[in-house]
């Protein structure tokens, strides 16, 4: 049997290589843009791509919702998103079991977001979100 401080001394210097391994980059392989979002916050611009990244594994590619491990609310013909205030608020503060993956954004992109949603899966909500908008529902 491994010793408990053995296990965690072994563990300590595993993540110490590994941090250092990518420190120890070049500097061109470091600036290269990730097409994945990375970290906490979420690289993605366009509102289609954020929706593919950030909201479709629970509401669903169609926008149609889920229910199973929890009730993910469908965003298909919504009339919740007619207001375009409530959306925001809600990917910005979140809302009962959703996170605020707002934080995880800057404006534009959660701009880009509501208006996709807003625009698509049968929804016709043709004004546009605001980054002052997003700018007045943060925290």
């Amino acid at each position: 049997m491994i010793a408990p401080r053995r296990v965690s001394v072994a563990m300590s210097v595993s993540v110490a290589l590994i941090l250092s391994t990518a420190s120890a980059l070049p500097a061109e392989n470091q600036s290269q843009p990730s097409p994945l979002s990375t970290g906490f916050k979420f690289s993605e611009t366009s509102g289609e791509e954020l929706f593919a990244n950030a909201c479709q594994g629970c509401h669903m590619p169609d926008g149609g919702g889920a229910v199973g491990a929890g009730n993910y609310p469908a965003l298909a013909r919504d009339r919740s998103l007619e207001v375009s205030a409530y959306p925001v608020y809600v990917v910005v503060r979140g809302q009962r079991a959703m996170p605020p993956v707002g934080s995880m954004m800057n404006d534009d992109q959660v701009v880009a977001v509501v208006n996709y949603v807003r625009t698509h899966f049968g929804n016709q909500y043709s004004d546009p979100v605001t980054a002052e908008e997003v700018r007045l529902a943060r925290p």
